[in-house]
């Protein structure tokens, strides 16, 4: 299994849990209209450092990935699969959130 398959299979794993959480809201419209702005900043940040960090570890050595399981794309020295995790948790947090803490909060 390459590297990019599993991204693919996590951030789909991720992205049914999203569509899952807001298909339970009642009022998804508002709800959106208010996450879009702080879940846009976290993406753009968590890509940021993702990009930063990812490339400092691959070239102090702490990472290494064969050309062989890796999709070839790369972002200065880091895969460009290694951006999905960051990606899934920006979908999957938020989702779960709205999941767990609906429950709680009528309870």
């Amino acid at each position: 299994m390459t590297y990019l398959i599993l991204c693919l299979i996590f951030l789909g794993i991720a992205a049914a849990v999203l569509v899952f959480a807001l298909a339970m809201q009642s009022d998804r419209r508002v709800l959106i209209v208010h996450w879009w702005g702080p879940i846009t900043v976290a993406t753009v940040a968590l890509l940021v450092l993702t990009a930063i960090f990812d490339n400092v570890m691959i070239a102090s050595g702490l990472m290494t990935y064969q050309n062989a399981t890796t999709s070839g794309v790369r972002i200065g020295m880091a895969p460009v699969e290694d951006f999905s995790y960051p990606l899934a948790g920006v979908m999957l947090l938020p989702a779960l959130w709205l999941i767990f803490g609906r429950r709680r909060s009528r309870g």
